[in-house]
Parts: C-alpha cells; sequence; structure tokens
C-alpha cells in the first residue's frame, strides 16, 4: 500500500472508530432489536431534510398541477407516520412522474409517483404503499444501506455522515449524486419483507383494511408476470414484487384477524374523488410519454404530433410545454422553443430542467446574461454537470478564463458525455498553464545502464511541443538541456536517451515547463 493511501486509510478507519464510540449500538424504534448505527436518528433526518429537494428534482419535479392530491396523499401519509409511532418529521409528495414507483429517504421523507396512483383503485392501497414507505423511513432502512456502505468504504465516512453534532452537508455536485446514489439504492429482501410486515401492520392500526395491502400486491404480481416495461424499471428495481410477498400479506392479513382486526376502510370513493383529476389528464400523459419516447429515439416530427396531442387535451401541464421546447430546440427552433419554456415556467417554476433548457437557448441566441441567469437557476434546484459545462463555455467566450475554469472543474465531477466534455475543456485551459498537471516526467537508467527521459501525455488530448527541462547534478557540478517532442497522443509515451556518462551522475529529475493542444489529426 501506498502511503498515501495508507494515511487515507487510516483516517477512515479513525473515523469509522470515532462513530462506532459516538452512536455505538442503539435500540431499533420499530423491531425492538438492537443494532449498530453509525449513523445517529438526528443525522438520518439531516440527510433526508437535505437530499429531499434534489432527490425530488431528479425524479421529475412535484406533481403542481393538482395541488390538492398532494394534500389528500399527505393526510394519508400522516395517518400512517403516526400509527408507526417513531417520532420523524415525514413529509409526503407526489412527483410528476409516470413510471409506478415509490421511496423513502433516510429521517421519513417519502415520495410518490402519479404514475403508481393511476394503478391504485382505493385509499387502503395507498395506505399499503405509504406504510410500507413508513416502515422503511422507521426501520432505518435507509440508513443501514448507508451505514453498510460507510463500513465497506470506511474512508468516506466523513465526507458522508460527519461526526456527531454536525449537520450533514454534502458537495454541489456531490450532493444531488448522493441522492441519486439513495435513489437507486436496492433495499435488501429482508427489508422489503420487513416494510411489508411492519407497514401492513401500521396500515391497520390506522384504521385502514390490511387487505388493501394483499389486493396492491395482486396488482404488481399481475403487471411483474405481464412484463410491462415501465413497471420493470420502477419498482421492480427497487421494490421487486413476488408470489412470496403476496403469501406473505395473505398470512399476515389473516394473523391480524385473529387478533381482532376487524375490516377497516376501504375509501374507494374517497379515493376516486382525489384523483379523478389525474384520471382525468391521464390520456395526455400518455401521449406525452409516447412523445418521450420519440423524442429520445430522435423522431423529433412524430414527438411534436405527440405532445401536441397531450397539449390539446390539457394546456396547464408544465411537462408537455417542456418537452415541446426541447422538440423545438432539437430542430433549431430557438424561437419557438423559448416561447414553450416560458409557458413551463410559467405553469411551474420549480423544475430546474425548464431553467437549464430555456438557458440552453439562449445561449444559442447568444444571449448571454439571460442564459447565465437561467442556468444558474438551474443549478441551484438541482446542480448538474450540463448547466456547469454550459456556463463555462459562456464565461470562457467573455475572457473570463478563472471563473470558466472553475465551472468546468464542477462539471468535470460528473459522469457522463457532460462530464467528460468538462475535463477536457479544463484540460485545455490549464496545459499551458501547468503542463506538469498534465505531461508525467521521469528519468531513470534502463537496462542497458543509460539513462533515459520517459515522457507521458496524460492531458486526455493530443499536445505538441512538449519541453521537458532535464536536471542533471554530476560530480561535475549540475548540468541542465532540454528535450522537445512535437506530438503526443492521449496516453502516448515516448523515451528519449539522454547523452550523459552515468557514473558521473548523482541525481536526475526532469521537469515539463511548456506544452500546447495539437490540433485534431
Amino acid at each position: 500500500m501506498k502511503l498515501s493511501q495508507y494515511r487515507s486509510a487510516s483516517r477512515g478507519m479513525g473515523v469509522l472508530a470515532l462513530l462506532l464510540v459516538v452512536t455505538g449500538c442503539a435500540v431499533n424504534p420499530v423491531t425492538g432489536q438492537r443494532e449498530i448505527a453509525l449513523v445517529s436518528t438526528s443525522q438520518e433526518i439531516a440527510i433526508g431534510q437535505e437530499q429531499f429537494a434534489p432527490a425530488q428534482q431528479i425524479q421529475g419535479g412535484p406533481y403542481n398541477t393538482d395541488p390538492a392530491l398532494t394534500a389528500y396523499v399527505d393526510q394519508v401519509g400522516q395517518k400512517l407516520a403516526a400509527a408507526s409511532g417513531v417520532d420523524l418529521p415525514y413529509e409526503f409528495v407526489v412527483l410528476n412522474n409516470s413510471m409506478p414507483n415509490a421511496w423513502a429517504l433516510p429521517g421519513g421523507k417519502i415520495a410518490i409517483n402519479r404514475g403508481l396512483l393511476t394503478l391504485m383503485r382505493n385509499e387502503a392501497e395507498l395506505a399499503a404503499v405509504l406504510g410500507h414507505e413508513v416502515a422503511h423511513a422507521a426501520a432505518r432502512h435507509g440508513a443501514k444501506r448507508l451505514e453498510r456502505g460507510l463500513l465497506a468504504q470506511a474512508v468516506l465516512v466523513a465526507a458522508a455522515v460527519g461526526t456527531a453534532g454536525q449537520e450533514y452537508a454534502g458537495g454541489v455536485l456531490g450532493s444531488a449524486q448522493l441522492a441519486a446514489s439513495l435513489l437507486n439504492q436496492k433495499n435488501s429482501r429482508d427489508a422489503e419483507r420487513e416494510a411489508d410486515f411492519y407497514g401492513t401492520r401500521f396500515m391497520a392500526q390506522a384504521g385502514y383494511d390490511p387487505y388493501g395491502a394483499v389486493t396492491l400486491q395482486e396488482i404488481f404480481v399481475k403487471l411483474s408476470a405481464g412484463r410491462q416495461s415501465s413497471f420493470l424499471e420502477g419498482l421492480m428495481a427497487t421494490h421487486p414484487p413476488s408470489e412470496e410477498r403476496l403469501a406473505n400479506n395473505r398470512m399476515l392479513v389473516k394473523q391480524l384477524r385473529d387478533e381482532g382486526t376487524a375490516g377497516g376502510v376501504l375509501g374507494q370513493p374517497a379515493y376516486a374523488r382525489a384523483t379523478a383529476g389525474l384520471r382525468e389528464v391521464q390520456p395526455a400523459f400518455n401521449a406525452y410519454d409516447e412523445a418521450r419516447d420519440l423524442y429520445e429515439d430522435g423522431d423529433y416530427d412524430a414527438a411534436l404530433a405527440k405532445v401536441n396531442t397531450a397539449l390539446a387535451i390539457s394546456n396547464r401541464e408544465a411537462l408537455f410545454h417542456g418537452l415541446r421546447g426541447s422538440i423545438r430546440y432539437k430542430q433549431s427552433r430557438y424561437d419557438d422553443a423559448l416561447t414553450n419554456f416560458d409557458r413551463a415556467i410559467e405553469r411551474d417554476s420549480g423544475y430546474f430542467v425548464y431553467y437549464l433548457s430555456r438557458g440552453l437557448t439562449f445561449a444559442k441566441q447568444q444571449q448571454n446574461g439571460r442564459a447565465k441567469s437561467d442556468l444558474s437557476q438551474s443549478v441551484r434546484l438541482l446542480p448538474t454537470a450540463s448547466a456547469y459545462q454550459a456556463l463555462g463555455q459562456l464565461a470562457e467566450a467573455e475572457g473570463d478564463l478563472e471563473a470558466a475554469k472553475q465551472y468546468y472543474a464542477q462539471a468535470g465531477q460528473g459522469q457522463g458525455a457532460e462530464g467528460q466534455a468538462a475535463r477536457l475543456s479544463l484540460t485545455r485551459l490549464e496545459l499551458p498553464e501547468q503542463p506538469a498537471k498534465y505531461i508525467q516526467t521521469r528519468v531513470g537508467l534502463d537496462d542497458n545502464n543509460r539513462y533515459v527521459l520517459l515522457v507521458r501525455n496524460n492531458a486526455g488530448l493530443a499536445v505538441k511541443d512538449v519541453l521537458v527541462r532535464v536536471e542533471l547534478q554530476t560530480t561535475e557540478g549540475v548540468r541542465t538541456t532540454s528535450q522537445r517532442l512535437s506530438y503526443l497522443a492521449p496516453g502516448e509515451s515516448r523515451r528519449r536517451v539522454l547523452e550523459v556518462n552515468p557514473a558521473v551522475v548523482q541525481r536526475a529529475a526532469a521537469y515539463p515547463v511548456a506544452a500546447g493542444l495539437a490540433p485534431t489529426r
């Protein structure tokens, strides 16, 4: 192990040991079992509060078209939260996402997609979903997933949760990446069974008919057997249904009946009233989903026809205007795109995509001030490599190279094409000033006892006119020479034999002092 790696690992293990001392063992508030708790309740709450906003943005943003629907879901959810007996700042939100899914962050922050709401038939089934998510939060399943990651990679403990008494605070892109990680992590089979078991009990305690948990699983198993792709991408990924879970729910309901739980609220009329508006516009969302698929396939004319169908059904939905703007952007009809993004923001001013898209459109029209304003607002809602990369390009065009470097460095933390492009942009600006950061040099003896200069291009871009200063401390004094390489491809290494008697050399070193970007060959 290298010294730097040893020190990093030692620091990580030190933090891990500190957390074990500070938090130690605790009693799970739902199961009553004693367990190691590296993440305290206050840290769980802080993590959930910090990550709830970016998690919503990642998943489509809140469904603001029907605030009464969110209020209804929150009302049902709070009944389940009260039945759990675990005091957390529970919060429930409906997301503007067609994929049938629901999730819980540590600390009681819970979301359900409108796509899942359209599959259910009564309030008891909604209570089964929300009770399941409440159980995940109350039983610390999200915190346990974090803890497993911390134990596996202890060096990240300090960055991820801090020590006792400190609120969780992630970096800008890092925070959004943590939210994405929390959403994508799968619960263990034991955690899913536990959430089913306690969630069903919570719904019975809240006055709902626990048989709703059975009919809900029947819906899920039926859809799973039909291999519906949207379902497989949603609940199947994080809450896989199975005949085993369905059988377990049936046995639990029988047990609850034997214990004296009789009847309970199904709430079909109340659920029908609360979701009437959503069901009314469902044909529009179906057309939108088809338009989205066509857009991603590059069939912009067909996508436009489908999204126009959605808009003809409902002009109130921001998503429809936003997608129409994205199509117009791809068709280079920037004035039309701006009109559509304006309409999207008028209807929903809290979703990052609309600002990012409008900012990129303003940049195409060289309206740099407006572009920067919108891109900055998109970053405030959700930091993305796309926005930072675009901000870097605007700053570079204006000659503010220091700001451009900072934006590119932030964007370069991301994955995918935007992150790669930003890293290359940063390299392009830094290479002339910091050649040693990208050009690796070394002097040593080869197998023939000759001193050889090794030069490697780590820039990720082709470079030219690489100038390397070689300093040789000899018995006769210091000797300095220069070596020039006209071209190095990305990742290419070159070696030069130095004309020096190795017998007189006491020390040898090499430093890149200049390099430029080569034109693409």
